[in-house]
């Protein structure tokens, strides 16, 4: 090849198909948009997504009826593939006082992984009983871990700042964290209360509270092109907020409910989407979005504690969004 300029060109198109062969293995040619699918005594809900070395770390809502009793649990799964999972590993203690659950992300924090995620107190709860929802003792906590298996004892975090009681805090469920895009070592939590509130902390231990906006629940937060980029979940579907300055949100796009209208095990409701910019990884080069489905029914008529099933889409431009079987 003489030409120089022809063999640049042939090396870029030979890593481009590359790059196309390696996004196709990873995602079109997964079978079902379902990666964990619930079922009449099982539930899997609010995923938390961390993609590390090459491997995908699922944390999730893991909820059981057993001998007759309703629990929740934050549960771990792992795949280097999206198609095969590690089995599902419980990290948080079976109590329904307790009930921890929605872990909301991972981050990694002065050479610690660090897990944030709620309690959702249902106490005496069986199955005979109506779907109940956690009551008003419900906050938020974080887990540590060296190694992404191991992970400490849950720590509360009081968000409304240190002089505010555990007692006095309030309902809160759904957190979220995630580091200024302006002050490097300043980290916010996003979580569901009064809409979303958020609080600011430089340790994760000392909390001042901010402020609130008008939000659904599951929040997931982007730092994008100087933006703020909020993903919440309303009554059903998945919308998102924009802000320059965390204060100011404004709607953006439309509702989105991705192939419920053609999906039994999502008829119900369609919520808890996070979504992780990859586009950069060369083995994806997209948005992944996560996300719980429930049906046939209904949240409230019963399908919240079992039948509800996690499942994946992707995107280019947070807008328009495929999945496994798109259009087939």
């Amino acid at each position: 090849m003489k030409n120089p300029l022809d063999f640049i060109l042939l090396i870029l198109f030979l890593i481009l198909t590359l790059q196309s062969k390696a996004q196709s293995n990873l995602l079109t040619s997964l079978k079902s948009p379902i990666i964990f699918q619930g079922d009449d005594s099982t539930a899997y809900r609010d995923p938390a997504v961390l993609y590390y070395n090459n491997v995908f770390y699922l944390f999730f809502t893991l909820v059981k009826t057993e001998e007759g009793k309703i629990y929740s649990y934050t549960a771990e799964s792992h795949s280097v593939d999206l198609k095969h999972w590690s089995p599902e590993k419980i990290i948080t203690p079976k109590d329904q006082s307790l009930d921890f659950s929605s872990p909301g992300n991972i981050i990694h924090y002065k050479g610690e992984w660090i897990l944030c995620l709620q309690t959702y107190p249902r106490p005496n709860y069986t199955s005979d009983q109506k779907p109940r929802y956690g009551t008003t003792d419900a906050r938020l906590y974080i887990m540590r871990s060296k190694d992404l298996e191991n992970w400490s004892k849950p720590e509360i975090i009081k968000v409304k700042g240190p002089e505010v009681e555990i007692a006095d805090m309030g309902r809160m469920i759904d957190p979220y964290l995630l580091e200024d895009k302006n002050e490097k070592g300043k980290w916010w939590c996003f979580y569901k209360q009064n809409g979303v509130s958020m609080s600011y902390s430089y340790d994760l231990i000392n909390w001042t509270f901010y402020g609130n906006v008008e939000s659904g629940e599951n929040v997931c937060v982007l730092n994008e092109n100087d933006e703020y980029i909020l993903f919440h979940s309303p009554h059903n579907g998945i919308a998102i907020k924009r802000s320059s300055n965390i204060k100011s949100w404004n709607d953006w796009g439309n509702l989105i409910t991705l192939g419920q209208n053609e999906w039994d095990w999502a008829k119900g409701r369609i919520t808890a989407g996070t979504v992780s910019n990859l586009k950069e990884k060369k083995e994806l080069g997209k948005y992944l979005m996560f996300f719980h489905g429930s049906g046939p029914k209904s949240e409230s008529e019963g399908d919240f504690d079992k039948n509800a099933s996690i499942g994946i889409a992707w995107s280019d431009d947070l807008l328009i969004w495929d999945w496994p079987e798109k259009n087939k």
